[in-house]
């Protein structure tokens, strides 16, 4: 299998790709909204976006190894906010987690979440060699 991650030229500084390309024998994973509103010890992290953002992905991650994979083989998500005004530190956290290589992406402000403390949720595609 191979993924080839096409840089672009502005989208490095949003952390994204503006695709990705799969060849080769895959597995693909298509993994369902995921959100951090509440940390692994039931702790509330309402108002909290950095924390959210960390819990997010670490259950995403958790979702993941389950089925075989790892957030390195997320080819394409789309990242949910609450307010706009998140966009720039999510792609700040993004960068810091992903490094390079990134998914593609869309991140998208709705007017609300099935909690009212939750402040993102992700879904998105993930690609393993079969």
């Amino acid at each position: 299998m191979e993924k080839v991650f096409n840089a672009g030229t502005w989208q490095q500084k949003r952390a994204f790709s503006p695709s990705v390309v799969v060849s080769g024998a895959t597995r693909t994973i298509y993994f369902a909204g995921h959100t951090g509103a509440v940390a692994d010890d039931g702790a509330s992290l309402a108002g909290d976006f950095d924390a959210q953002f960390k819990q997010t992905f670490s259950n995403i991650a958790k979702t993941l190894k389950d089925a075989g994979a790892e957030l390195k083989d997320i080819v394409t998500m789309t990242v949910f906010l609450s307010d706009s005004r998140y966009t720039t530190r999510m792609t700040e956290l993004r960068l810091e987690l992903f490094k390079s290589n990134f998914p593609a992406s869309a991140a998208i402000t709705c007017a609300g979440f099935a909690q009212l403390n939750m402040l993102i949720e992700v879904q998105g595609i993930a690609v393993v060699a079969a």
